[in-house]
C-alpha cells in the first residue's frame, strides 16, 4: 500500500526553516548591535576578598545593563565586604 506524499508536511518544513534563518539572522544581528554598544566590553569587578578563591562565581544574570546583577559566590551572592576577609576563602585547585 502506497500513499501518496502530504504536500503540507514539506511545505511546514521550508517554513520552519526559514523561520529558524530568520530567528539566527536576527539573533547575529543583536550579538553585532551588543559589541558595537560596547555590551561585552566590561571592566573586570572581582572584589579583593574574592582574588584565588575557588568559589567565586562572577556571572552576571539579566538581560540588559540597567537589570542585570553579578552573583559574586555561592555563599555571599553580593559580595563580603571589603575591610575583613571572607570566612569561607579557600584557595583555588
Amino acid at each position: 500500500m502506497t500513499t501518496a506524499p502530504d504536500p503540507f508536511q514539506r511545505a511546514n518544513y521550508f517554513f520552519i526553516k526559514a523561520d529558524h534563518q530568520r530567528w539566527h539572522r536576527h539573533q547575529s544581528k543583536l550579538q553585532i548591535l551588543r559589541s558595537q554598544l560596547g555590551f561585552n566590553d566590561t571592566a573586570p569587578t572581582r572584589p579583593a576578598t574574592c582574588l584565588g578563591c575557588q568559589h567565586y562565581h562572577g556571572i552576571a544574570y539579566g538581560q540588559s545593563r540597567a537589570t542585570r546583577t553579578v552573583l559574586v559566590c555561592g555563599f555571599y551572592p553580593a559580595g563580603w565586604p571589603e575591610d575583613s576577609g571572607c570566612p569561607d576563602w579557600s584557595p583555588e585547585p
